[in-house]
């Protein structure tokens, strides 16, 4: 296969998954077919097949894209802030910042699955949430780890290090969880300020 080709595949595959996660939350999971997404792309279901041979082969790679998306953002905003807490502040604040939209997006599919399918549903974001914590925890790796080497922070003995990163994402799906039940966000950066402030002051020379 050719570049030009390879990148009418990508072009096609990002048309795909763009239109399904609009219908997806539009009508939810259950409601939208292969034709629906066909149709949506203006292309026949066998073009579609060629692609993706399933909704759930579909619905994953958008999960896939959402959270490359996500982090991606993570990580840019890390990368723009200088000093280790900067860094954590922005970790932080950049991740609750996309909450709304990730959540949004879980409740939009859900709608109208049965017992059997929100079970197996639920599963499926659990794995998510699996593969996310990871690509978070070697974000924060990569903060404190820097901030380490320009002497900023104090050396850590690595398994005290994985147990910090341990602790630190509890703190944020805390903060997410007391915020999602109060559906209230007006503290986040409050809340983010403090609880990096505090961290990186515990870890200074």
């Amino acid at each position: 296969m050719s570049a030009s080709e390879l990148i009418k595949d990508d072009a096609i595959q990002k048309q795909i998954l763009q239109a399904a996660k609009q219908l997806f939350q539009a009508h939810g999971l259950q409601k939208v077919t292969m034709d629906d997404v066909a149709k949506a792309i203006g292309k026949g279901r066998s073009s579609l097949y060629y692609y993706y041979k399933s909704k759930d082969e579909i619905l994953d790679a958008v999960m896939d894209d959402e959270i490359r998306e996500n982090l991606n953002a993570v990580a840019l905003a890390i990368d723009r802030a200088s000093s280790a807490e900067q860094k954590l502040n922005a970790f932080y604040l950049t991740r609750l910042a996309l909450l709304e939209k990730r959540r949004a997006l879980y409740s939009a599919l859900d709608v109208g699955m049965d017992a059997n399918e929100m079970s197996n549903f639920n599963k499926a974001k659990h794995a998510i949430h699996k593969r996310v914590v990871e690509k978070e925890s070697a974000l924060l790796n990569q903060i404190l780890t820097h901030g380490m080497k320009t002497d900023e922070l104090r050396k850590i003995a690595p398994e005290d290090l994985d147990d910090l990163i341990f602790v630190l994402l509890s703190s944020l799906h805390g903060l997410k969880r007391e915020m999602v039940l109060d559906n209230d966000f007006s503290r986040v950066e409050t809340a983010v300020n403090v609880l990096s402030r505090l961290t990186i002051h515990g870890l200074k020379q």
